[in-house]
């Protein structure tokens, strides 16, 4: 059985995050991708807390291409150090999971590409 993950990346408010949502779906790494607009963050970096509004994108694919997929996200993103944090997907509805396979890239030889 494939497996299946929900990614969280924050971003930028705005262009930046629509741009990585656009480009994952585009490059069939991710089926969908969600932007919750106006999330509130607060972390660490540089010896200093900081405070940013941020978009968070909530990106659906399969594992195998986690990889890849993170890979672009650095390629692309305008944060030194971009958030991409998968959580595996226990279970899910049966058509979803076969619309998420029908629409993004596979590994395998000989299957959609």
């Amino acid at each position: 059985m494939r497996e299946y993950l929900l990614i969280f990346i924050t971003a930028p408010a705005g262009d930046p995050a629509k741009h990585i949502a656009e480009t994952l779906v585009s490059e069939k790494l991710a089926a969908c991708v969600n932007v919750v607009q106006g999330v509130s963050s607060t972390y660490f970096w540089k010896k200093n807390i900081e405070h940013e509004t941020e978009d968070l994108l909530l990106v659906k694919t399969r594992a195998e291409l986690l990889e890849t997929l993170t890979q672009k996200v650095i390629e692309i993103h305008p944060y030194d150090v971009p958030e991409v944090i998968a959580v595996s997907l226990e279970a899910g509805a049966t058509p979803y999971l076969q619309w998420i396979d029908s629409v993004i890239k596979t590994t395998n030889e000989g299957e959609k590409t």
